[in-house]
């Protein structure tokens, strides 16, 4: 009897899990749902905003016509009271001018389907920043590892350079010769994500680092050395900070950026936020140590580069 009994608990126990299991279960489903109905509300919002820039093209192509061709009919109207006023006097007519044929029917020829090209691609971008959004995170400064110059908000979220160089004690965590500093949060697996607003700077460099980075030394901004950047230099170079980094043509400038790492898939990625579009990814990276958040509001310029750096809560795109 004390088998049956013991063998009667272990499937309660069981009975249990099972239920546990088809909760947890049903959670996770009710949170794609929920996701899904987002999406889709937001994807048909985008649509219609698709739909009412496309009538309004064509709006706008049809009134430019309308307009050219009531120009040219008021200038050929007034060559004909020219031609009989001549007529009327006696006068030699001028030498015959062919009328050109200024006025021609707009061609929509190609628009819908460009409209629709252009939809899908901001589609598959605003998918894409929904999708790193989720693993947003909360990222706060940390003081002790801030640069003497740098003037950290009360909040920890923003973080600016200043002239003046604060009596701090010079422990080993802190940048001693590079105006930086990290995030009190590190990552060691899985995903995480944040955005930074960098709106009104002229330079800066954002990402993440490795925790054995030299904080005592001037280093370039390379993965070898444990750096993984996005860098603005001179209002409009944008980089990865490598010495044999591609400078990348963003015209406007984001004002917003958004890191994404994927830390067991070895990848890293900044976004423009409010264009939902993804800048760069550095790819096949190998993380052995712990991952910082990585900010340097970079020098004041005489207060031409002010602005500070401000960590931002996300809101999802679309």
């Amino acid at each position: 009897e004390a088998e049956v009994q013991e063998m009667i608990q272990e499937r309660r126990l069981k009975i249990q899990e099972i239920r546990e299991s088809v909760k947890i279960s049903r959670d996770a489903a009710d949170r794609e749902k929920a996701e899904g109905v987002q999406v889709f509300s937001a994807l048909m919002e985008s649509a219609e905003r698709g739909l009412k820039e496309l009538l309004k093209e064509i709006q706008d192509k049809q009134e430019t016509t309308e307009r050219e061709a009531e120009d040219f009919i008021r200038e050929l109207e007034q060559e004909i009271s020219e031609l009989k006023k001549r007529s009327s006097e006696g006068d030699d007519p001028p030498n015959k001018n062919w009328v050109e044929d200024r006025v021609h029917p707009p061609s929509y020829e190609g628009t819908v389907e460009r409209a629709v090209a252009q939809l899908e691609e901001k589609m598959k971008k605003m998918l894409d920043m929904r999708r790193v959004q989720q693993f947003a995170v909360d990222v706060t400064l940390d003081p002790d590892t801030a640069h003497p110059k740098l003037i950290l908000s009360d909040d920890r979220k923003q973080v600016k350079h200043g002239d003046d160089w604060k009596k701090l004690p010079d422990n080993p965590e802190r940048f001693s010769k590079c105006v930086f500093v990290l995030a009190e949060q590190s990552f060691s697996s899985g995903r995480f994500y944040f955005e930074v607003q960098v709106k009104g700077k002229t330079e800066w460099d954002l990402g993440v680092v490795r925790e054995s980075v030299d904080r005592k030394e001037i280093l370039a901004l390379s993965t070898k050395n444990g750096f993984w950047t996005l860098v603005l230099r001179n209002e409009n170079r944008y980089s990865t900070g490598e010495k044999t980094s591609t400078l990348f043509d963003l015209h406007p400038g984001p004002e917003k950026v958004g890191v994404f790492v994927d830390y067991d898939q070895g990848l890293v990625s900044f976004y423009d936020v409010d264009a939902a579009a993804l800048i760069y990814s550095f790819t096949g990276c190998c993380f052995k140590e712990k991952l910082y958040p990585f900010f340097s509001p970079y020098l004041n310029n005489g207060g031409k580069n002010s602005a500070p750096l401000i960590i931002c809560p996300v809101s999802q795109a679309g």
